[in-house]
């Protein structure tokens, strides 16, 4: 049973950057693509970032996060990273990190909120 825990979440201002964390245990993680997903109210689970396992050679981004957020794994620590710069408002919501594939998990995500 893998365990994910998401950490990193905060308030910031419009602009600014923040970077989240995904820590895996009790489960493979380096063979697993991985992804980060995003939650609002009233919305629909929105994938928003991938990356190929195992070493990362292959990266997706949504076009509304394209070219500020970047998604990154260090199998050595069996970790998942998502560097997000110049946030912006619409970019609220709890962020989740998940195994992709058949053998899908999730975490329980972390708050982002982008304020003024």
């Amino acid at each position: 049973q893998v365990q994910l825990v998401e950490s990193g979440g905060g308030t910031v201002q419009p602009g600014g950057s923040l970077n989240l964390s995904c820590a895996a245990s009790g489960g493979n993680f380096t063979t697993f693509a991985m992804g980060w997903y995003r939650q609002s109210p009233g919305k629909q689970r929105e994938l928003v970032a991938t990356i190929s396992a195992p070493g990362g050679a292959r990266l997706w981004y949504e076009d509304s996060v394209n070219g500020r957020f970047t998604i990154s794994r260090d199998n050595a620590k069996n970790a998942l990273y998502l560097k997000m710069d110049n946030l912006k408002p619409e970019d609220t919501a709890v962020y989740v990190c998940a195994r992709l594939g058949p053998n899908a998990a999730w975490g329980q995500g972390t708050q982002v909120t982008v304020s003024s």
